[in-house]
């Protein structure tokens, strides 16, 4: 059976709606399946896109493993939430590196009553840290308006 994906150079295959399509694909070893993982997250429901976008997020090319990162996040944009395979992928890798965006487009988009624990704790931690940074940034901000205004009366 001919595909109608150009799988060498990736072209369309943020178009992908066919779960089976990149099953194939992935056991014919092709590439791009990354960028093609992002077309499921589009397309195709929460539970048919999971398996593969943790199939993908093992990949061995770091860029394609990005784009399975990416289509987490998507996941989480769109649904607003991800199944127990993508929260343990997610979390496996931790935040500061291929997963810090799509962890915090989890947090951002997925009720906090839906998180699982280690993101429970990891959205305290980023709101508290949100919050001290932008009192830090308001304190100096007000520093500097006094500052000024006292320059200004000499």
């Amino acid at each position: 059976m001919a595909s109608g994906w150009d799988w060498k150079s990736g072209e369309g295959l943020l178009g992908l709606d066919d779960p089976e399509e990149w099953d194939a694909a992935f056991e014919r070893g092709e590439d791009h399946l990354g960028t093609a993982v992002i077309g499921l997250a589009f397309q195709c429901s929460l539970e048919e896109a999971s398996p593969r976008i943790a199939r993908a997020m093992r990949l061995p090319d770091i860029g394609q493993r990005g784009f399975a990162f990416t289509a987490a996040g998507h996941a989480a944009r769109l649904n607003g939430e991800l199944t127990p395979e993508l929260y343990a992928a997610l979390r496996a890798e931790g935040p500061g590196g291929i997963a810090e965006h799509p962890i915090r487009d989890t947090l951002g988009f997925v009720p906090f009553r839906k998180l699982p624990p280690w993101f429970k704790r990891r959205w305290v931690l980023v709101t508290v840290r949100n919050k001290l940074e932008s009192w830090w940034l308001r304190s100096g901000e007000t520093v500097e308006e006094v500052w000024r205004a006292l320059r200004r009366r000499r």
